[in-house]
């Protein structure tokens, strides 16, 4: 039996980064005044913008960079290998980017996927992201769609 403890491990940060245990944060950057929630997991390749809140249960995957001032609600998860193959892909180098930017709420219990989005984006909680988003507006559905701009 192989039992792995949670974990933070090579974590750099700036001042002020306030983290809640239990968490799994390895190999990735949180900038100043980042708040990171209990239960999160957060990967290598990944980047957390200052002043930017993390909320608990939340999982962010590997190469996702957040933007400033940016609220995760609570259980988002964060995807990037899209099985294309029909099965996980061992190849980390061909998984997907996620970009997120400034300014953006994203609801709880929403899914990101290999996408970007704009600064002072709004998602409703519970909603899928499956495309790119480059308007600011309030998202929501499955798949989001614009319900109004701002």
């Amino acid at each position: 039996m192989d039992i792995r403890q949670a974990a933070i491990r090579n974590v750099a940060q700036g001042e002020n980064v306030r983290i809640y245990t239990p968490v799994n944060l390895y190999d990735c950057e949180l900038e100043d005044d980042v708040f990171v929630g209990p239960f999160v997991e957060i990967q290598g390749h990944t980047r957390i913008g200052k002043g930017s809140k993390i909320q608990s249960h939340t999982f962010i995957c590997e190469y996702v960079t957040i933007g400033e001032n940016c609220f995760i609600g609570h259980g988002v998860m964060f995807a990037n290998d899209m099985f294309r193959e029909g099965k996980p892909n061992p190849d980390r180098e061909s998984w997907g980017r996620i970009v997120v930017g400034n300014d953006v709420s994203i609801g709880s219990g929403a899914t990101i996927l290999a996408v970007s989005i704009a600064d002072g984006v709004v998602i409703g909680a519970g909603s899928v992201v499956t495309k790119s988003i480059t308007e600011k507006g309030v998202y929501a559905g499955n798949p989001v769609k614009l319900l109004r701009r701002l």
